[in-house]
């Protein structure tokens, strides 16, 4: 079976991320480097639950908020010299690539008009049904 991109995308953020902050300065280490390892792992936790709940919708904001944290503490950390250009280039150019493979996941799962897309009981989706509004002297 082949796994996702954003997972795929996300482990290698892990997997470069996590040495890095390994050789912030002591004082650094458990302030930002923490910061960014914490942020860095709930994010690649919260994408996981979405992927296994049958509404992924709360899930997939709360991975987005997270996102916007870790570009965050990782622009602190390019700008407290603790990443060079090149590595918060790369960085950020992960994190780039997994913001836009997780807006296409939440667009996926709401309508145009912003309402959640529900499943039914088999797992098979379902549009949500919009009523209209009464007229106001309909039927008077």
């Amino acid at each position: 079976m082949k796994e996702s991109p954003i997972f795929v995308r996300t482990y290698d953020l892990l997997n470069w991320l996590i040495p890095h902050t390994l050789q912030f300065p002591r004082q650094q280490r458990f302030v930002l480097a923490q910061a960014v390892q914490q942020a860095s792992f709930a994010l690649h936790e919260q994408l996981v639950q979405a992927a296994y709940a049958t509404e992924p919708l709360p899930w997939l904001r709360q991975a987005d908020v997270t996102l916007t944290r870790l570009r965050i503490y990782l622009r602190l950390c390019r700008d407290w010299k603790l990443l060079s250009l090149p590595q918060h280039a790369h960085a950020a150019g992960l994190v780039g690539e997994i913001g836009k493979m997780l807006g296409s996941w939440i667009k996926s799962n709401t309508l145009p008009q912003g309402i959640p897309v529900a499943e039914n009981h088999t797992g098979g989706r379902i549009r949500a049904i919009r009523r209209r509004p009464r007229a106001a002297n309909a039927g008077d």
